[in-house]
């Protein structure tokens, strides 16, 4: 089974849709000050690279939600878009706006140590505190 597959989502609405070329089948739960705010929760998402075509941009709004990173959302309904690195351009997406792939594993956790005590995943999953998220981003990013 490859690792990646292309996607087509859409927002709540319809009036804004995604189509990525390669979004990765590992999901994530980012639980984040940041992220559970925006979301209501930890924010499920997966990554889809730089190869990510977005319709619907007149009803796209963005929000600069730190030095690195900006949120994407529909003006008409709400819908969360997307989380875009502001350097590379890398999008992460939520996997709600995708359906209900069967592929789509979700085996890895970051800010864990951000996480609230009310609720827990049962799948083991990878968890990485917030710095080791960071460092890990970091590396990834200075590889040649």
């Amino acid at each position: 089974m490859p690792d990646t597959q292309p996607a087509h989502g859409h927002c709540l609405c319809g009036k804004t849709s995604i189509h990525v070329g390669q979004m990765s089948l590992h999901a994530g739960a980012c639980h984040c000050s940041q992220c559970r705010r925006w979301s209501g929760g930890p924010l499920l998402a997966t990554d889809c690279g730089t190869d990510v075509t977005l319709a619907g941009t007149e009803f796209i709004g963005l929000f600069r939600s730190s030095d690195w990173a900006e949120r994407g959302f529909c003006t008409v309904c709400g819908s969360h878009l997307f989380y875009r690195l502001t350097d590379t351009q890398q999008y992460f997406v939520p996997v709600g706006l995708f359906g209900d792939d069967p592929k789509l594993v979700l085996d890895h956790q970051v800010f864990i140590d951000e996480k609230p005590a009310f609720y827990d995943f049962a799948n083991p999953t990878t968890n990485l505190t917030g710095a080791e998220a960071f460092a890990q981003f970091e590396a990834q990013s200075s590889a040649p």
